[in-house]
């Protein structure tokens, strides 16, 4: 669905984008297209075990172009916003697995007490966030984003920790 947001420049930054529909939910970039491919993620950082069963509806552009958000520095952006993640469905997959790999991975979800769907699906969250460092900014915080000594602590434990 799209949502117009508004992308303003901050001062001595990066790019911060402001969406209106999602009150106190907000992105962030380096540069403009950095700043918009993290719409996505902080729209789901922020209903993250939340429960919430219908997307909040889009404002009008015109009404934005004559509210307090948008400024002179500022522009109105049409983000596409896929709340496919609100009642996400469930998909049967097929994996191949070497052996030791399986026994070691039943050991670890024996003594977690968790299925091996969760683990492969927590394991598989978990590396797609170490993969790069998210600058987005989820509701209340200021830039929600992975630190390295996080991603160290996460990577020997197995369990994802938030700073």
């Amino acid at each position: 669905m799209k949502y117009p947001v508004i992308i303003h420049k901050d001062e001595d930054t990066g790019y911060g984008v402001t969406i209106p529909d999602i009150p106190g939910c907000f992105a962030y970039g380096d540069t403009q297209e950095e700043a918009i491919l993290n719409i996505q993620e902080a729209v789901e950082l922020y209903y993250h075990g939340e429960d919430i069963s219908d997307p909040p509806a889009p404002s009008q552009m015109e009404d934005l172009l004559n509210s307090d958000l948008y400024t002179r520095d500022s522009f109105l952006y049409l983000a596409d916003i896929d709340f496919a993640f609100i009642a996400p469905k469930t998909q049967r997959i097929n994996i191949t697995v070497p052996e030791y790999k399986l026994i070691r991975i039943d050991r670890a979800v024996k003594a977690r007490g968790i299925s091996r769907s969760a683990f492969f699906v927590d394991s598989a969250e978990q590396y797609i966030r170490n993969l790069g460092v998210s600058k987005t900014i989820g509701r209340g915080q200021k830039k929600s984003v992975l630190s390295h000594q996080t991603q160290q602590r996460s990577d020997r434990s197995g369990e994802h920790f938030t700073d």
